[in-house]
């Protein structure tokens, strides 16, 4: 079989050197025609027919070595043209030579008859052996046209270099069931001119479009320079019913790999109220360069992009933490195929268990702690308080303890605005630990300066293990319906890279004690996000997807904050970046409360653990929760 098709390539090959080398001689004879005014004079003069061999011979040894006919025709490109105009000229060139050094000594050749022969030779030849290629492409593409009866209609968003290359992406791709209308963009300069034969057109044009053509798809490029100009054409699109699609990289359709079925629709990360969020990262990769980094929680979202940004700082060796072995083992692979696996270790390890942490930190002597390992799932944790405490609480407080105890120079703690008026006691228990760890900050600082602990508050993450794109994704490719908790929720938003740059940039400014807070622009209503999200896959939201209100859930309120009443914010150098000015609690009492509460985690009674929470958090206030009874009233802080 491979040596049939081996046979076929070289066929095709000599085929159309075959077919090059007749248009030539063509085009030699008829250039000799029109100088001689005899086409008798050709097949008389030997001279002459030598003269055509001798032309022939050169410009085979010329299309051979430029390779002019390895080529497929009906992929031609403009540098496969110039390359044919090129050899053309450069076979011209070299028959002058060989008629000035040979053929005009000896056979008496007119030189000022040669020169005007070669020259109407040149633009004869160059003429057809580029229109050949031009037209059996045109004609496969009209053949490939003629065989589709249904076309999906496209859009391309944008009018310079990228889309040009999605257009020829798609133009040789093997599927042909789609049909591209023209471009779409709202610079005035390029409004209403053509590219390669489609017009460009205005984002208010999109509707319009829409009604005449039938446009179903609009292609737009994740790393778009012009956002504003992306998101307007991507709005009127939704409100069209137009899906819109996303492609990611150069190589995704160079060489005709690009295929319109394989593109995945556009990530509703890129409708954010907001402008993405870009760090420098040469002071992060300097802070980080040959340091000794433990991760914990290494395989979840945040984490395992920790890991990802951390290695590209060259460290001296992550350990990379979690109890789920599972993912950490595909993190593993993941790292083994793309990164240097030498520099990292990988422990299966419960963040609960004392000794086990003590032997980790004994054993590697981490130099930098990034604490991302938490159980975060709201509901969950409203029903299981205990592990809640275990880990979140105690977890933190073994790291904690075990990194002044072993001279880590940072520990960055992840935590999250549902620590700020809790109510819940996921929400609850993380901001125990972020009391502990402040206080223990005061605390070791009065004897000697070592650890500095810094903690860093944000909210919900964007493609997050358990966050609501995911689910709602889901339901929409099962045709509904969509379920939202309450039509006036809202939620803070940060897409995962961007949560993880600002953590590392505040790990590098924090000097010890501080919660960073992040810009994370104006809260986004999940019910605008479920509609958005159904607009985008192509259906009309109530009609084609159905969205039901379910209630919220335990624990759950309809707005999350960043800062309680009685914080302050300082900002740093970095825009997005704002420090806290929160109440330091004495570590006695903090260690006191915290002792007593993992006592009582030991009872197994759920409503006695949420009492003492609430005692140490008088702000903790339930939310459709059955520990609302619990709530205590009028309480003074201590």
């Amino acid at each position: 079989m491979k040596k049939e098709m081996f046979c076929e390539k070289i066929y095709s090959r000599w085929l159309i050197l075959l077919i090059d080398q007749l248009i030539i001689i063509f085009a030699l004879a008829l250039s000799i025609i029109i100088i001689k005014n005899s086409i008798f004079q050709i097949v008389i003069d030997n001279d002459l027919l030598f003269c055509l061999a001798v032309y022939n011979v050169i410009t085979v040894s010329v299309f051979v070595s430029m390779r002019i006919s390895t080529g497929i025709i009906r992929y031609s490109s403009v540098d496969d043209i110039f390359r044919v105009f090129k050899a053309v000229l450069l076979a011209s060139l070299l028959f002058e030579s060989v008629n000035y050094l040979i053929l005009s000594p000896y056979f008496g050749l007119d030189d000022k008859w040669f020169i005007s022969m070669l020259i109407i030779n040149f633009y004869i030849s160059a003429s057809m052996l580029i229109a050949l290629r031009i037209g059996v492409k045109q004609l496969f593409h009209y053949l490939k046209d003629f065989e589709v009866v249904a076309k999906e209609v496209l859009l391309i968003y944008g009018a310079d270099r990228s889309s040009l290359l999605i257009k020829q992406g798609l133009d040789y791709s093997s599927e042909q069931n789609f049909e591209i209308l023209g471009f779409v963009d709202d610079n005035h300069d390029k409004r209403n001119k053509y590219i390669e034969q489609k017009k460009v057109y205005s984002s208010q044009s999109i509707p319009y479009l829409k009604n005449k053509y039938g446009v179903e798809k609009m292609i737009v490029m994740e790393d778009c320079v012009d956002l504003e100009g992306r998101k307007l054409a991507i709005n009127k699109c939704m409100e069209c019913g137009i899906k819109v699609i996303s492609v990611s990289s150069l190589t995704s359709w160079l060489e005709g790999k690009l295929k319109l079925s394989q593109l995945p629709h556009i990530k509703i990360e890129d409708l954010l109220q907001r402008d993405p969020i870009h760090m420098e990262g040469e002071n992060i990769k300097c802070e980080l360069q040959g340091k000794r980094v433990l991760i914990t929680g290494a395989a979840g979202s945040i984490g395992s992009e920790i890991v990802r940004q951390v290695l590209k700082c060259n460290p001296q060796i992550i350990i990379l933490c979690d109890q789920a072995e599972t993912p950490l083992h595909e993190m593993q692979l993941e790292i083994q195929d793309n990164f240097n696996a030498k520099q990292c270790e990988f422990v299966v390890v419960n963040i609960q268990n004392y000794g086990r942490l003590r032997n980790l930190f004994q054993t590697y002597k981490p130099e930098i702690v990034f604490h991302a390992a938490a159980l975060k799932h709201v509901p969950m944790m409203e029903h299981n308080p205990t592990e809640a405490v275990l880990t979140n609480v105690l977890g933190t407080k073994n790291l904690a303890d075990l990194a002044i105890d072993y001279d880590v120079d940072k520990f960055i703690m992840i935590s999250t605005d549902k620590a700020v008026r809790p109510t819940n006691v996921m929400g609850a228990s993380k901001r125990i630990a972020e009391i502990y760890i402040q206080s223990l900050q005061n605390y070791q600082t009065d004897i000697v300066p070592r650890t500095r602990f810094i903690t860093t508050r944000f909210g919900n993450v964007l493609g997050s293990n358990g966050s609501v794109v995911p689910r709602f994704k889901a339901q929409i490719e099962r045709g509904g319906p969509v379920t939202v908790t309450d039509a006036a929720i809202t939620r803070y938003f940060m897409t995962i890279p961007e949560a993880v740059q600002l953590v590392l940039e505040a790990s590098v400014m924090g000097k010890g004690g501080e919660i960073f807070i992040f810009d994370m622009g104006e809260p986004v209503k999940l019910l605008n996000l479920a509609v958005n999200m159904i607009k985008l896959a192509g259906f009309v939201p109530y009609t084609d997807i159905k969205i039901c209100f379910t209630g919220l859930r335990p624990g759950e309120k309809l707005y999350e904050e960043l800062l309680n009443d009685t914080e302050m914010v300082v900002p740093t150098y970095h825009e997005k970046i704002k420090i806290s000015n929160v109440i330091y609690h004495p570590y006695i009492y903090v260690k006191r409360k915290i002792d007593e509460l993992l006592a009582l985690s030991q009872l197994n009674d759920d409503q006695v653990l949420v009492r003492k929470m609430k005692e140490i958090l008088p702000e903790y206030v339930s939310a459709n929760s059955h520990f609302q009874n619990a709530d205590v009233v009028d309480q003074v802080p201590q």
